[in-house]
């Protein structure tokens, strides 16, 4: 069964209690949106968490839910070896999966209906292990990673 980490900062996480438990019959979810008994006010912190459970293998998918989804996006995305999509629509859910071998998604809680949110995060974990690297959107994530290798290595930084 996948593992999947369901996450919201203060903004996001109502919409991250909601979907942890629709998808808790059909996934192996873990909602860690908070750190001791509140959540934590700072996507930043929330998303490094969280994606660095990802790279280690405690979780296989994540999903980040703040205000817009940005802010989670981008700081996931400071992870080194990570790849988090912004999604809005169950099209751009799939194209994480399927062309960007996104193993995060986010979301804004102020943006993206509770529905609208269930059929996204489905969407994107029904398609987990589907991303073809000799397909056509191979070479971009080769790419993307080798982008991610050059600037770890400018910056002196060590391999995960």
């Amino acid at each position: 069964m996948i593992k999947v980490a369901v996450a919201g900062d203060s903004a996001g996480e109502g919409l991250a209690h909601v979907l942890a438990e629709h998808l808790k019959t059909r996934f192996d979810v873990f909602e860690v949106s908070r750190t001791g008994n509140v959540a934590d006010p700072f996507y930043a912190n929330l998303a490094d968490r969280v994606a660095t459970g990802v790279l280690d293998g405690t979780y296989d998918r994540a999903i980040l839910i703040c205000g817009t989804g940005i802010g989670v996006s981008i700081s996931a995305n400071k992870v080194r070896g990570i790849r988090a999509a912004l999604t809005h629509d169950v099209y751009s859910a799939q194209r994480a999966a399927l062309s960007n071998d996104a193993q995060i998604i986010t979301m804004g809680a102020r943006v993206v209906g509770v529905e609208h949110a269930k059929l996204i995060a489905e969407t994107f974990l029904d398609l987990t292990g589907k991303f073809d690297p000799n397909g056509p959107s191979g070479g971009n994530v080769k790419a993307i990673e080798d982008v991610d290798r050059k600037y770890a290595a400018s910056l002196g930084a060590c391999d995960r």
